[in-house]
């Protein structure tokens, strides 16, 4: 299991992930002072991570098309794809809490408080493994990984502040 973290710590992968748990969190905020049934929730995440990693893929291949002046070829394609797949991961991975509730273990209220703060814990812990990865102290990469969540928070604070 740690190996396979490390491994995963140490892929392009992470930044993908974050960028779609960032995604995903927004939605959940955006849409909770009006909960609707956690089954449309889930629905809602899953889809929103399918439209999120297809546009991640579309502007990948438009991008690399215009600057190269060259058709993508499979093994960029393939890269492409396990990028979008991250990004739908990170997006997508707040319906298991509305999965949860759907099925009657958990209040929607608590699903929807569980998926805002796991996100928000997802942006720090990556925050802070990036800073170690980096070489920073650990008191050092705890205040990065703080500093990186309070991007979530403040997503939080805007929601309630605003509602």
């Amino acid at each position: 299991m740690r190996t396979s973290l490390e491994q995963h710590l140490g892929s392009r992968q992470v930044g993908k992930v974050v960028y779609g748990s960032i995604i995903g969190m927004a939605l959940v905020v955006a849409i909770e002072s009006h909960p609707p049934k956690p089954s449309v929730m889930a629905v809602w995440l899953l889809g929103t991570a399918l439209a999120v990693g297809l546009a991640e893929v579309y502007s990948e291949v438009v991008g690399a098309e215009t600057s190269t002046r060259r058709p993508v070829g499979r093994r960029q394609l393939r890269h492409m794809w396990e990028d979008a797949a991250a990004v739908g991961f990170g997006v997508a991975f707040p319906a298991v809490f509305f999965l949860l509730s759907a099925i009657g273990l958990l209040a929607v209220d608590t699903a929807f408080s569980i998926a805002k703060w796991t996100g928000l814990g997802l942006i720090g812990f990556y925050g802070f493994w990036a800073a170690r990865f980096a070489g920073a102290a650990t008191h050092r990469a705890l205040f990065k990984g703080l500093l990186v969540a309070l991007v979530g928070a403040g997503l939080i604070a805007l929601k309630a502040f605003v509602h």
